[in-house]
């Protein structure tokens, strides 16, 4: 008898979560929605820099070797969108803390990715500023960009990846 009890409220613990899900699903449709929801917008507008960025590396990597001006360019193009896009981004960022996370204290992975986030912006100018300088002077570029870009690289991936559990789709387990 008791086992039958356990079983039934399991059961309907369980379609209690299911009909919790189905509210909280909304129409990819509905545009209003997707709009004004809480940290959307950082969340899509967030690759922009990021792929951005990567592929400005791998274009300047790519014409490094080649010696190919148009890949060059196609390098200096995607850091200057890149850089730009990280103003809207850092402010949904920011909106997204406040209204998503309620302004909570910032404190552990939070603060991390924020410190990171700042510093990222921070970087990708920086290696789109050395390439405007040299396009400005018509100079060659430096060969310390690369050691400026890979880092940049690489704190533009940790920052993504806290931000992955920030969002909840990079969970332990």
């Amino acid at each position: 008898m008791v086992k039958v009890i356990s079983q039934e409220s399991d059961r309907e613990l369980q379609e209690k979560q299911i009909l919790r899900r189905a509210e909280a699903m909304v129409n990819p449709f509905d545009l209003k929605t997707a709009l004004l929801a809480k940290h959307a917008q950082h969340v899509v507008l967030i690759h922009f820099p990021i792929g951005l960025f990567l592929a400005a590396v791998g274009f300047d990597l790519i014409a490094l070797w080649t010696k190919r001006r148009g890949l060059a360019d196609a390098a200096y193009y995607n850091l200057l969108a890149a850089a730009i896009s990280t103003f809207p981004v850092l402010a949904t960022g920011l909106l997204a803390w406040h209204f998503q996370l309620e302004g909570q204290k910032l404190k552990g992975t939070l603060l991390l990715h924020l410190v990171l986030a700042c510093v990222s912006s921070v970087l990708i100018w920086l290696v789109w500023w050395v390439h405007f300088r040299a396009r400005r002077r018509t100079d060659f570029l430096p060969s310390y960009r690369f050691a400026v870009e890979f880092l940049a690289v690489g704190i533009v991936a940790l920052t993504g990846h806290l931000g992955g559990f920030l969002s909840g789709v990079n969970l332990p387990g």
